[in-house]
């Protein structure tokens, strides 16, 4: 698939949370991105954290000012009250540090399983795969597994693919979601996977 890529599997997103590398950051970009094209995300995202820089000066945000700040984002007035909760609670229940398992990262409010992937991912360096719709679509459509949820897709997935390699899943079938196999009008003519 990264073939087919000319060699690009990292998303815009991908790239934002690379370049932060902090696991709050990881999170909070990745729950703007929700809906949200990859540019609009970097660019949000990064006029935030010029602004805000810790869970406790996000926390003390006016929700006014954050949402003016991630405009652009889809749903942005409901993730600028959904990311100051995020820090609320990672400031008075975590002092101040992001949660560095799955289970913990869960428990905040509006983060799941896709959410805390990337931040395992891409905050802490941990093995993990984010699947989101790109990923459970193409995983199913070309054969790779017969599942009906994204949690199934992402457990098939660990199984199927060796552990050092799990980072690069979501990426690269991200990407290849988006070039080759769309959800409507798949460009089947060009993937490499039809032979």
């Amino acid at each position: 698939m990264k073939a087919a890529l000319g060699g690009k599997g990292e998303t815009a997103l991908a790239a934002v949370e690379d370049r932060l590398k902090d696991p709050f950051a990881v999170l909070i970009a990745t729950v703007l991105s929700h809906r949200t094209r990859d540019e609009r995300t970097s660019e949000a995202a990064m006029r935030l954290f010029e602004r805000f820089r810790t869970p406790q000066e996000l926390a003390a945000a006016a929700e006014s000012e954050v949402a003016d700040l991630i405009r652009g984002v889809g749903f942005y007035r409901n993730k600028a009250r959904a990311i100051i909760k995020i820090a609320r609670e990672i400031t008075e229940k975590h002092g101040g540090e992001v949660p560095r398992d799955l289970e913990g990262l869960l428990e905040l409010p509006s983060v799941g399983r896709k959410t805390a992937n990337c931040v395992l991912v891409y905050g802490f360096g941990l093995e993990a795969i984010p699947v989101d719709t790109h990923v459970h679509r193409i995983a199913n459509r070309i054969g790779l597994v017969a599942t009906r949820t994204p949690e199934e897709t992402e457990g098939e997935l660990m199984g199927i693919f060796p552990k050092r390699t799990w980072a690069e899943v979501n990426d690269t079938f991200v990407m290849f979601g988006k070039k080759i196999c769309k959800p409507i009008g798949p460009r089947c003519w060009i993937c490499p996977l039809t032979g």
